[in-house]
């Protein structure tokens, strides 16, 4: 199979952008271009790697493992890059938002050896909901934000035009119930549970969860409370007035009497991914590439397993 990488870069814009105007306004090249371009590779590997929907383009199974490829190979290049740069020639003030548990778990800890690598790059911190961060990168306020996503309903929650996505860690989601709550742990009914479900602030990643619990139930969700922070879900869970759905990065260095927390098939997985803007390469995108690449070693390195 001879694939022109140059082809997978044209895939890549229409999986972020989600169709191919906006990939060819990215890509500063006619929509007619992009067509072809598609085309062509599509032929190169045999495979139809783009459907075009009412909504947008969407990429097949065979369309995502080549952008998958392709994304390899962006970050290969720009970790090439940031070395022959060097760390002392890489300069600037990149704004990071972030919810909780990334911030205080993957990012915070590395912050000193990344300032000694880096000396003159200042990596400013902002934390806050998925709403408020979309906002300031859409503003132009942050430069990259991290947020979650449950990994089944990923798709409810597009980048949208212009933005890039790019996947940092995959982390299982986690049934915490007061200690001794249950008769067994094992076969858990999640639709017929002792106590009530815990409501979680709207725009967490947990609350697609519940619906999809839900779904797969055939009932309605009904919860009780509302937390923001998982400190207060476990100390709510502890109290007795309900069990919660969390994420294994939440729970990293936490200790909380008073609970149980259990991996129970058919929960799935928290997504958590990188969003920046896209575009044509020039050198003031080095910072933000470096920025890019150290969180993705970061969370690469955290090992989820060990969390709980």
């Amino acid at each position: 199979m001879d694939i022109d990488p140059r082809r997978v870069r044209v895939l890549l814009a229409v999986a972020r952008n989600g169709g191919v105007l906006a990939a060819a306004e990215e890509l500063r090249i006619t929509p007619s271009a992009v067509s072809q371009q598609l085309s062509k590779l599509e032929d190169e590997t045999g495979h139809a790697l783009v459907l075009r929907t009412p909504k947008g383009s969407v990429l097949t199974p065979a369309g995502v493992a080549i952008a998958e490829a392709g994304e390899e190979i962006e970050r290969a290049l720009s970790a090439a890059l940031a070395r022959m740069e060097g760390g002392a020639k890489v300069a600037g003030v990149v704004r990071v938002g972030g919810f909780t548990s990334f911030v205080r778990t993957v990012v915070i800890p590395r912050l000193p050896a990344w300032r000694t690598q880096y000396p003159q790059l200042q990596i400013h911190i902002v934390e806050d909901d998925f709403p408020v961060l979309m906002r300031l990168l859409r503003q132009r306020e942050l430069d990259a934000v991290v947020v979650e996503l449950d990994s089944t309903a990923a798709g409810q929650r597009a980048p949208g035009a212009g933005l890039i996505e790019e996947p940092l860690l995959d982390e299982p989601w986690k049934l915490v119930v007061p200690s001794g709550s249950l008769l067994t742990t094992e076969n858990i009914d999640l639709g017929r549970l002792p106590l009530p479900w815990l409501g979680v602030e709207p725009s967490a990643a947990n609350v697609s969860v519940l619906s999809r619990l839900g779904r797969a139930a055939g009932m309605q969700m009904e919860t009780v409370h509302q937390y923001l922070d998982t400190l207060t879900a476990l100390a709510l869970v502890a109290a007795g007035e309900g069990v919660a759905i969390v994420p294994t990065l939440a729970l990293t260095g936490v200790v909380q009497d008073g609970v149980e927390v259990l991996d129970v098939p058919g929960l799935g997985t928290r997504r958590i991914v990188l969003r920046r803007f896209g575009g044509r390469r020039r050198r003031s995108s080095l910072p933000v590439d470096t920025v890019a690449r150290l969180l993705r070693e970061s969370a690469a390195a955290f090992d989820t397993r060990s969390a709980s």
